[in-house]
This record gives structure tokens, C-alpha cells and sequence, in this order.
């Protein structure tokens, strides 16, 4: 299996670049990258394209692939709905979009969050964009799409997320993490939880196309 990933060097990110790794089914990953990351692997190929928006240079590069893992994400604080969009929908969908053309059996994995609006209506900006990326994504012809939405994922092996407001979060929390899984085990995953769905539902199909926390978190490995 040929992956595609964008976003390597996010939390989700790393944790799907992982377990790509680990997985003896996984041939080839070709990571899409604005700047060298410096990591290496027999698997691993690195793609250095700054401009997110335009594939028209590189499309023979993008094909051959089946699955797509996009894990590409910032958060809206600071932004007006409109630089949101672009910067959410706008990007995912000018990668979704080239890669349904080249790859029509390809499997397409969209990481948005807990809480997306499908509707596109609710009063949640940030949850209104992912909500209509998710829709957009699920109107192209993959051979399958789906949409995770993972709530609070606990870092592992070392990863690390970019945010610094997310470090010192994770760092407060670590304490009493366990006790808070007690109490909601099915509502906290794990970096590496979420890197082995991913993978699982590449390869066995799910039967919805949208994934709550939930569902991330109880579907692994027998």
C-alpha cells in the first residue's frame, strides 16, 4: 500500500507517519512538506512543495497512491471566517481534488475534530468551515472518504504537538490523565490509537464515513 500524507509535522500528523512506518503492509509514504524535516526512512519519501494550493507542477509525483492521510490544521483564533476558509477548506480542497482525479481508488482521510458541523449553519465558526470541508471532500470520487474527529489525544513516542498553548495543556493535564480516562475511557485516544484507525480503515472500510472520538478510539488491531 502506496500512502500520501500532508501534515507530518502536526501531532496527528507524526502519529500517522508512525504507524505508517510500523506497518509491514504500507510499501511507501510520501510525505508533502513546505521545508525538509530531516527524518529518514526506506520508506519515507519527502516531497518539498511550498505552495499548498497548486499540485500542477508535481501531479506526476502524486499519483500511483492508495490512501491519502491530510492531518493539516490550525486553529481559528485570530482568524475572520474568511481567512479560516481559505486557509482550512480552500487548501484541503485543492489537494482532495487533484488526488481524486489522479487516484480515483484512493481512500481519502480527513482529520477534522470533535464537535465539526455538518450542517454548516451552527454558531461555530471554526465548526461551520469543517463541516463544509468534510461535506466537499465526501462529494468527490474517492474510492472512499472518511472524516475523523478525534477529541483529546494524548501524545506518545515522544510526539509532540507544534502549539505551544497545546504543550502547556498536555503538560498541566498529564497528572491527572488517568483518572480523567476512567471517566470518559472511550472519549480520549492516543496519538498511537489514532495512527492504527487510520490504517484500519484504509484497509477494511468502515460503515459510516464520519468518525467520532468514539469510534477512533475503539477500533483497533484485534
Amino acid at each position: 500500500m502506496n500512502v500520501i500524507l500532508f501534515g507530518a509535522t502536526g501531532m496527528v500528523g507524526q502519529a500517522a507517519l508512525r504507524e505508517c512506518l510500523l506497518d509491514h503492509e504500507v510499501t511507501q509514504v510520501l510525505s508533502i512538506v513546505r521545508n525538509p524535516t530531516g527524518q529518514h526512512d526506506a520508506k519515507l519519501r519527502e516531497l518539498v512543495h511550498s505552495d499548498l494550493f497548486d499540485y500542477s507542477g508535481i501531479q506526476t509525483d502524486l499519483t500511483g497512491f492508495d490512501a491519502c492521510f491530510f492531518c493539516i490544521g490550525v486553529t481559528s483564533a485570530g482568524m475572520s471566517e474568511a481567512q479560516y476558509t481559505h486557509v482550512t477548506h480552500d487548501l484541503t480542497l485543492a489537494a482532495a481534488t487533484t488526488l481524486a482525479k489522479l487516484n480515483p481508488s484512493m481512500t481519502f482521510i480527513y482529520v477534522s475534530g470533535a464537535g465539526t458541523d455538518s450542517t454548516e449553519h451552527g454558531r461555530s465558526m471554526w465548526a461551520r468551515v469543517k463541516g463544509k470541508t468534510e461535506n466537499d471532500i465526501l462529494k468527490l470520487p474517492f474510492k472512499a472518504a472518511y472524516m475523523f474527529r478525534p477529541g483529546f489525544i494524548q501524545p506518545l513516542h515522544g510526539i509532540v504537538s507544534k502549539t505551544t498553548s497545546y504543550r502547556i495543556f498536555y503538560s498541566a493535564i498529564k497528572p491527572i490523565l488517568p483518572l480523567v480516562k476512567k471517566i470518559f475511557p472511550t472519549q480520549i485516544g492516543t496519538t498511537e490509537q489514532i495512527g492504527r484507525a487510520m490504517l484500519l480503515v484504509v484497509k477494511h472500510g468502515f460503515p459510516r464515513p464520519v468518525l467520532e472520538s468514539k469510534d477512533i478510539n475503539t477500533l483497533q488491531p484485534s
